[in-house]
């Protein structure tokens, strides 16, 4: 059957990290967009120390005697001064030659605390009457080939039906996270997602059928709060409504919790997404036309029977300051997508030459996933006596070689 693709109600697609992140670009893995690795960023909070460099010193301040026989008085003066041993020195005066003590001034080198508030740093939000600003710029990439097993009656009907094709979807997402700071704990966001991209079966024999989808896929808001920020410890909880277009709605809740230690943040997450779908059945399929012109479509189903599911997922991460303008972000994340698991990583590189401007570029692959050897449930449409359109019941799809791959760079502005 040649066809053409179709997005019954494609739950799969919406997208990252970061931001990145974190959720997944393929199907089920990314039903909800990640607020959290984009989160604005920047605090102003001067109990918040992510410092450049590490500043200690041992030096004291000493009140130095100033003895001089010569002139007949001793005076106090406060400078930075240590005693050292010397041998004596001598004074020619109208009375004689007396030995007096001298001190010796040792150099002094001060390091000052000079405070630097990383833009791509998974805590950060604004403070407040501040605006942060992420465009999030990415290419995705989601593939996994399908097997379809057939019923043995629809075998004996349709021996040439080809029951092999790869599935893969790829295109350039445009994200805009826009937040403000309420309070200097409290945050609200407005966000949106642009996607372009090209569906594809690629069939083994039959000709391939693609589509090519443009526009606005996923809008939402949030609040986002930081309830612990110390010298030691950092802590943000977040909640948001997102509205994924044509398929579902989502209610999302992040938790974070982070250890400072010298120039890096080790923390975990945990996310959690309630999706009410405006079907019950999300998957995707094919729609085309039978050897008599009417319509008809195959639907592989990553589950049915169902409207609302919950996604969770969570994971640990490092932030680290390399130097005076970079940064890294490393994290690990394992998710439960309703009907399958998946393990990735996440890497970024940041770049932030001053307090209000950063660019930072990312990378982040799976490399784990349940799916494969899973079958899912496919159905087809057929015509009954009085030629109306009926679903049956196709067989199963086998999954295989899940692959998701993303990469992209964030720009960050802090006003």
């Amino acid at each position: 059957m040649k066809g053409y693709l179709s997005i019954f109600a494609l739950a799969a697609f919406v997208g990252v990290a970061p931001a990145f992140a974190a959720t997944n670009f393929g199907m089920g893995g990314a039903s909800a967009a990640n607020l959290n690795t984009t989160t604005p960023a920047v605090r102003d909070n001067p109990n918040v120390n992510y410092q450049k460099y590490e500043t200690r010193t041992t030096t004291r301040t000493y009140a130095v005697p100033v003895r001089q026989s010569n002139v007949g008085y001793t005076t106090t003066t406060n400078n930075y001064y240590t005693p050292v041993n010397r041998g004596q020195v001598y004074y020619n005066n109208n009375a004689g030659s007396s030995a007096v003590s001298t001190y010796n001034r040792s150099s002094m080198v001060r390091s000052q605390v000079k405070r630097k508030y990383y833009l791509a740093h998974p805590f950060f939000q604004p403070t407040e009457g501040k605006f942060g600003a992420i465009t999030d710029i990415s290419y995705n990439m989601n593939s996994y080939d399908l097997d379809f097993l057939l019923l043995p009656e629809l075998i004996e009907e349709n021996p040439n039906f080809d029951t092999k094709a790869k599935w893969s979807a790829r295109g350039f997402a445009l994200k805009e996270d826009l937040s403000y700071g309420i309070t200097d704990r409290f945050a609200v966001l407005l966000m949106g997602r642009f996607d372009s991209t090209k569906y594809k079966f690629d069939w083994s024999s039959a000709p391939d059928d693609e589509m090519k989808d443009n526009g606005l896929n996923i809008y939402g808001a949030g609040v986002q709060w930081r309830f612990v920020d110390n010298a030691e410890w950092i802590a943000t909880a977040s909640a948001y409504y997102e509205r994924q277009q044509d398929v579902a709605n989502e209610f999302v809740l992040d938790l974070k919790g982070g250890y400072k230690i010298s120039k890096s943040t080790i923390y975990g997450l945990l996310r959690g997404w309630l999706v009410s779908f405006d079907d019950k059945y999300y998957g995707n399929g094919i729609t085309g036309s039978d050897e008599e012109g009417r319509e008809a479509s195959i639907f592989v189903a990553y589950n049915g029977d169902t409207q609302t599911t919950l996604f969770v997922e969570g994971g640990v991460g490092v932030f680290s300051v390399l130097d005076e303008d970079w940064t890294l972000n490393l994290e690990a994340i394992y998710g439960h997508y309703d009907w399958h698991g998946q393990a990735s990583i996440r890497a970024e590189l940041g770049w932030q030459p001053n307090d209000w401007f950063a660019l930072t570029l990312y990378g982040k692959t799976s490399f784990f996933d349940t799916a494969d050897g899973q079958k899912l449930d496919a159905y087809m449409t057929y015509y009954d006596d009085a030629n109306q359109m009926q679903w049956g019941n196709l067989g199963q799809a086998r999954v295989d070689k899940y692959k998701e791959m993303s990469v992209g760079g964030r720009i960050i502005f802090y006003f």
